[in-house]
């Protein structure tokens, strides 16, 4: 048998990580998606090593170095994404960024306020955002602006469905001030999580920031290559989701996880997939204050063009297949479930 080329072990890695990333990938073109598929391995690993190992972020940083030198590990993520990064000249500091937000995991920070936070965010989500961006071609400040949004608004949404699970593994990410404006001691909280209605109110003040970003996020979409477009807006809606089934649980984050079923998603791609992908709204230039140094990165970068290509399909032929695809993918979870 002959071994598995660098991609598939990484495809191998995307199959047993996030559904999320999966499907999105799916709708992106082969020179996006593969390259992003590699990406994802990398950050994946480092973020394994790093959560299992207390001191594995000096080695990860190591194996960062080495795939920027052109010399990485034996390792087929490594190799995978040595190759992304000397293709697309992607900047050092926006996996520097990664790995320091996967530091700050490690270490179990609490985030005193909104912006402390939002720091987090950015390091750990709107850097892949950035760096998403990068595999697009795009490098005007605007469309990273919207992409570090983008990042930004995704990861509050997992914050906000996952602040019982967090809590279960010692670990607390809302911003203590909030809970403190709610009379919630957060190390009371953490020896015993348990929803309640003051809980509740600041998941929901989260969720009204992550729907900002969402919004600051949107226009952007709109205007990357088209065949781009479905499957991060595709990734917009089926996160932004994610907090409207918190709201249907009456933003109980605590008792169970909220999870959008495969027959949700099709009809949210099927109500919202014709909004994101046409620019109907002109770009915020709201920036992300914590998020610059990675928009300054990208565009003082020297950037190597890539050849964006014509469209796929028509937009309303991308809509209908995006849908058809969810559908099945739907299907198969149902009977999988089933069985």
């Amino acid at each position: 048998m002959q071994p598995l080329s660098d991609l598939d072990a990484c495809r191998a890695l995307l199959r047993g990580g996030s559904k999320s990333f999966a499907a999105a990938a799916r709708l992106l073109p082969a020179r996006v998606r593969d390259p992003a598929i590699a990406l994802y391995a990398f950050c994946r690993e480092a973020d394994d090593v790093i959560d299992s190992q207390g001191g594995g972020i000096g080695w990860v940083r190591q194996r960062l170095g080495l795939a920027y030198e052109g010399r990485p590990l034996d390792i087929p993520a490594d190799r995978a994404f040595a190759g992304v990064v000397e293709r697309f000249a992607i900047p050092r500091a926006l996996p520097d960024a990664l790995l320091e937000g996967f530091a700050w995991d490690a270490a179990g920070l609490r985030y005193a306020d909104l912006p402390a936070l939002r720091a987090y965010a950015v390091r750990v989500a709107g850097s892949v955002g950035a760096m998403m961006a990068v595999l697009m071609g795009v490098h005007d400040p605007g469309r990273l602006t919207a992409a570090i949004h983008l990042g930004v608004a995704m990861q509050l949404s997992n914050i906000a469905r996952d602040v019982g699970e967090d809590a279960r593994n010692g670990r607390l990410y809302l911003p203590l001030c909030w809970l403190a404006d709610a009379g919630i001691d957060a190390d009371r909280f953490l020896a015993a999580p348990a929803h309640s209605a003051a809980l509740g109110g600041v998941v929901a003040r989260l969720l009204r920031v992550a729907d900002d970003h969402y919004r600051l996020a949107s226009a952007g979409i709109a205007r990357l290559p088209i065949g781009c477009r479905m499957g991060i807006g595709a990734a917009g809606l089926l996160y932004a989701e994610i907090g409207h089934e918190v709201a249907r649980r009456g933003m109980d984050a605590v008792t169970g996880r909220a999870v959008v079923s495969g027959r949700r998603k099709v009809g949210v791609l099927a109500a919202g997939l014709a909004g994101v992908v046409l620019p109907v709204r002109p770009l915020s230039g709201v920036g992300v204050p914590e998020g610059a140094f990675l928009m300054d990165a990208v565009v003082q970068s020297a950037p190597r063009p890539v050849n964006a290509g014509a469209p796929w399909w028509s937009i309303a032929d991308r809509t209908r297949w995006t849908i058809e695809l969810f559908m099945r993918l739907e299907q198969r979870e149902r009977v999988q479930t089933e069985a």
